[in-house]
């Protein structure tokens, strides 16, 4: 009889992504006129994209729209993403943001607070948020952070 062989199991230490930039977005606007109004005030082109899709503990599929945009000059990644579906939330400590800006940048740092003051002085946008990844401690952040 042969005897079976040992498995090893290699946890991998993922880095956080410095790069990776999460502001919270308060807006009454829907999500398309939001990114409309982001495309106009920061010279981008969110477009609809593919949904953040998920199931809950009790088995309901969850579903929230989300927005992208790749920089062709800067390689810079932008994803609009509704922090609210129905009744649920995406991140449920974060109940008072309506909406998740994702801002990845692959070579270099822009300066973060000019953004955060672009995405301010925005039509429609109420409040923004920096939001820490370090501090958040929900299980649906991993659909965010890719």
């Amino acid at each position: 009889m042969k005897s079976a062989q040992k498995i090893t199991r290699v946890q991998l230490e993922i880095g956080k992504n410095e790069k990776l930039f999460l502001y919270g977005i308060v807006s009454p606007e829907p999500d398309y006129k939001l990114s409309l109004a982001l495309n106009k005030k920061m010279g981008i082109s969110l477009k609809h994209s593919p949904p953040v899709n998920l199931t809950d503990n009790s088995g309901n599929h969850l579903s929230f729209s989300r927005f992208s945009c790749m920089s062709s000059t800067d390689e810079i990644v932008y994803n609009l993403i509704s922090n609210r579906t129905g009744k649920q939330f995406l991140l449920k400590k974060l109940k008072n943001i309506d909406y998740i800006f994702q801002v990845h940048y692959p070579g270099n740092e822009n300066d973060n607070k000019m953004l955060t003051s672009l995405l301010r002085e925005t039509d429609s946008v109420n409040a923004v948020f920096i939001i820490d990844t370090g501090t958040i401690n929900d299980k649906n952040l991993q659909y965010i952070i890719q």
